[in-house]
């Protein structure tokens, strides 16, 4: 589903040189949960950008269900994006002023998709994610958990093949952040690819394939042990 060829990515801060990627080669197939981990500045969170179509390499390659996606320009990375992909952030990024349900609703407003063929597959979403009592709450009325719940239905109102979290649960609780963590699971294992980056060993742990990134380069990839499974 994704290869990445002798990928590279650097910034500038101040007037120093900052490598992000560093020739990152890496092939994932269609419905693999990946976690990503590594120290603060490694570029885990570079990488999920790059695979989430967010920042555009310096150099190298990177395929996407067999489309060359560094071809593209703005306009046909955004609609990869909008086709494709869901993304989940630890701010939930969520709109005040608009309503849970609105909040879910919006990228089938924003893809032109009429009233009447929106409502069934929000209800269906927000049934499926157990959101009908806060659906018609504002953000600022929602704990940490219920938000980013919300926050999962938006990404996946649109079915995208391929979800990328990036410390989903690093503002919530112990107990909100295992019930988001049961519930990109369970999105998983109905098909969608699932890519993590955090800095929680015990959720790195729980991926079936583990990625470790340092200065820049993927430095191991792991599958899951015998036993692994058994401590969800």
């Amino acid at each position: 589903m994704i290869r990445l060829e002798k990928l590279c990515k650097a910034y500038t801060l101040g007037d120093q040189p900052v490598t992000a990627l560093d020739a990152v080669d890496l092939a994932i197939g269609s419905g693999e949960y990946l976690s990503v981990m590594g120290p603060s500045g490694s570029g885990k969170s570079t990488l999920l950008n790059m695979i989430g179509l967010l920042d555009t390499p310096d150099s190298g390659r990177y395929q996407l269900c067999d489309r060359e996606m560094t071809l593209l320009d703005e306009e046909g990375r955004a609609a990869e994006r909008n086709s494709r992909i869901g993304f989940v952030f630890q701010a939930y990024h969520l709109i005040d002023r608009l309503s849970a349900r609105e909040n879910i609703e919006l990228p089938l407003v924003l893809a032109g998709m009429a009233p009447g063929m929106r409502r069934p597959l929000v209800d269906e979403v927000i049934a499926r994610l157990d959101l009908e009592p806060r659906a018609g709450h504002l953000p600022r009325q929602l704990s940490g958990g219920q938000r980013q719940r919300v926050a999962i239905a938006r990404a996946v109102i649109r079915r995208p093949a391929l979800l990328l979290a990036d410390e989903p649960t690093g503002n919530l609780d112990s107990h909100s952040g295992a019930e988001v963590i049961k519930l990109l699971e369970e999105l998983n294992g109905q098909g969608i690819t699932l890519l993590i980056v955090t800095h929680d060993p015990a959720m790195g742990q729980r991926a079936g394939r583990r990625l470790r990134m340092e200065d820049g380069r993927v430095v191991s990839d792991s599958p899951a042990q015998e036993g692994d499974y058994a401590q969800r």
